[in-house]
């Protein structure tokens, strides 16, 4: 299963932390030999008036779609009208990021989700009809979530640690009252997966290693049965969920038992017989179905990209779309009767965007403008997929991202490096990486052995080698970057955030390849982070364990890795940048490791954020980041000397 530690769910956008700065428009022209035009960069201001927005539920009548946009400057909950009229803000907070979950099925009431302050300590809530929000989960020191309606569309489920900080249980709410019942008690420690339509089953997993588990299934209707295997095998074989029929009578999930990627299978819940769903030369990564259960959606990560098959099941053919705008299809949902259905269009070059399609005809109708009408496109840079070797020779993928500024003279280079351990660098828009290289940084955002997309075998080679192997890869994509004509091979940093800023502290104080490092709220003291992991992983700590070390038994090569313990070693300048409520990576190893750089006589510079946690959800915050960055690299990486 993925490695489930550090994951950067907020990924690339979240790390584009950053700044209070209101500086004016800034644009210089520079000329392109190549093209025999000149092109423009921005300053992070600019880049950051782009507007991100996620969510694609569409209401009971088919006119509006419930988004959560950054306009304000923190995340709310829009109506989107899909006959193009403007959006309509419907919450207004100007403290919490507010993250949609869906409207209610019968009326315009909806569900959202909220933490305080980056903590990951979510509440779910439901605004009513007046505009009036209501808590749902309230206490302390919880988390709660939402897992799906009922088919009958008068009660919804929600999984929340309340009762027991480390495992989650499942309560049925019911629309009217909000009044709820216990349906299902997790006293084995199982993670809850998913709830079937009908409410009768719940499907449960359980880590055994970071490369074996299983699924077990709970039938409510039969009290007091302890819940039932589903994936009796021998072996390390993996299996996670993707979704119930929308009829509740199978179950889809993943699992890489037949080769290196996951496949999608479907377990049938009366003869328990499982038979083949969907295959690739890639890992499947979700499967759905829409809400009259017409269409499936499914998904391939497919070389750091996703690719979306949309099949139709009443004729068993793939969906015809008209032709779309450039860029990959994401975020499809369908309306009630599938007569039209929403998306996102997304592109290195293009933030994402909703469209809405009207299905039989050749329609599609843009809903926002996410864009910032003072950039051009042009003036953007895609990636290019590129693999290079390592030390071993393992061929190790990357996403290449070469400036503009390349053209007319050698550039400085950044290798960056993703969450996780077991994250993924993808395409796709993101404001702080184009902010940089259209100010004249490549990027080369590594995905280093370890990473997850590329077969079990290389997400499973950093086992218990963390500030190792992995490192080493991060080493030798500096040396192919060295071998391109466009770099200037004296001025290469690292940067990278959680996992990524820890493989970027290893990399600054246990070598001397690079110039610079700029290290994302980044783990530093690995028998402190494992020592200190939140209640709520309690059902995959032992998976942590087997991926990283156990600090019980692994104490001293956790020490011996932690560049914390060594920071007097480092010799070129750091920038640290930190979340002061951060519940994984705890600002004092952030505080200590700065400590430990400048106790060398190294320069360090610290920025914190106090009103954000585990990535950066706040605009000015992440202008804040991108601009201490630049101004970082500027300093010390972009005007050093040979």
């Amino acid at each position: 299963m993925y490695k489930l530690f550090m994951t950067t769910v907020l990924a690339i956008a979240a790390l584009s932390a950053c700044s209070n700065s209101t500086d004016s428009y800034d644009v210089k022209s520079l000329p392109d030999p190549i093209n025999s035009v000149a092109f423009e960069t921005y300053n992070a201001e600019e880049f950051f008036k782009t507007t991100s927005v996620f969510g694609s539920s569409i209401n009971h009548l088919g006119n509006a779609v419930l988004v959560s946009n950054d306009e304000s400057g923190i995340f709310n909950a829009y109506r989107v009208p899909v006959d193009g009229s403007p959006a309509k803000k419907l919450t207004n907070s100007t403290k919490e990021s507010i993250f949609v979950e869906s409207w209610f099925p019968q009326d315009e009431r909806f569900l959202y989700s909220a933490d305080k302050g980056g903590d990951e300590l979510n509440h779910l809530y439901v605004q009513q009809l007046d505009g009036t929000k209501l808590d749902l989960t309230p206490g302390e020191d919880l988390k709660a979530q939402m897992m799906s309606w009922h088919e009958n569309k008068n009660s919804f489920f929600v999984a929340t640690n309340e009762r027991d900080s480390k495992f989650f249980d499942v309560y049925q709410y019911n629309t009217n009252d909000y009044n709820r019942e216990l349906v299902f008690k997790n006293d084995l420690g199982f993670s809850v997966e998913s709830v079937s339509p009908n409410g009768r089953f719940i499907v449960l997993s359980k880590t055994h290693s970071n490369s074996n588990s299983d699924l077990y299934l709970v039938d409510l209707r039969l009290k007091m049965v302890k819940p039932r295997l589903l994936t009796q095998h021998s072996g390390d074989v993996s299996y996670s969920v993707y979704t119930f029929s929308k009829d509740s009578k199978q179950l889809l999930y993943a699992t890489d038992e037949f080769g290196e990627f996951n496949q999608s299978w479907a377990y049938d819940l009366e003869t328990g017989k499982s038979s083949l769903n969907y295959k690739a030369d890639w890992d499947v990564i979700f499967s759905y179905f829409s809400k009259d259960g017409r269409f499936q959606v499914t998904g391939v990560n497919a070389d750091a990209q996703t690719q979306l098959v949309i099949k139709d099941l009443f004729n068993q053919s793939e969906l015809s779309l008209p032709t779309l705008p450039s860029g990959d299809l994401r975020g499809v949902n369908f309306s009630d009767d599938s007569k039209s259905m929403v998306f996102y269009i997304n592109s290195d070059t293009s933030p994402s965007n909703l469209y809405v399609h009207t299905l039989g005809t050749n329609s599609i109708k843009r809903l926002t403008n996410s864009g910032n009408p003072n950039i051009k496109e042009q003036n953007l840079v895609t990636g290019e997929v590129v693999r290079f070797k390592s030390f071993d020779g393992l061929e190790i993928p990357a996403i290449l991202y070469k400036p503009k500024q390349a053209s007319v003279n050698k550039v400085p280079a950044l290798v960056f490096i993703h969450g996780g351990p077991g994250g993924q660098s993808r395409k796709g828009y993101s404001a702080m990486i184009q902010h940089l290289v259209n100010n004249g940084y490549a990027i080369m955002m590594i995905n280093n052995r370890g990473s997850s997309g590329y077969g079990k075998t290389f997400f499973h080679l950093d086992d218990k080698r963390h500030g190792e192997d992995d490192l080493q890869d991060v080493v030798y994509n500096k040396k192919y970057l060295q071998t391109l004509d466009w770099v200037d091979a004296d001025k290469i940093g690292v940067m990278g955030g959680s996992y990524g800023g820890y493989l970027t502290m290893a990399a600054m104080t246990f070598t001397d390849e690079f110039k610079v490092g700029i290290n994302i709220f980044g783990v530093t003291n690995w028998v402190r982070t494992l020592e200190s992991i939140p209640p709520y992983w309690e059902a995959f700590r032992k998976s942590l364990y087997d991926e990283l070390g156990d600090p019980a038994t692994d104490k001293q090569r956790l020490h011996n890795i932690s560049p914390v313990f060594f920071g007097e070693k480092v010799k070129s300048p750091v920038l640290v940048v930190q979340g002061a409520n951060d519940p994984r990576v705890l600002k004092i190893e952030s505080d200590e490791m700065v400590e430990a750089i400048r106790s060398g006589g190294t320069y360090v510079d610290y920025l914190v954020f106090d009103d954000e946690g585990h990535g950066f959800t706040k605009k000015n915050n992440r202008i804040s980041a991108s601009n201490k960055y630049l101004e970082f690299l500027n300093t010390y990486l972009m005007k050093t000397s040979k």
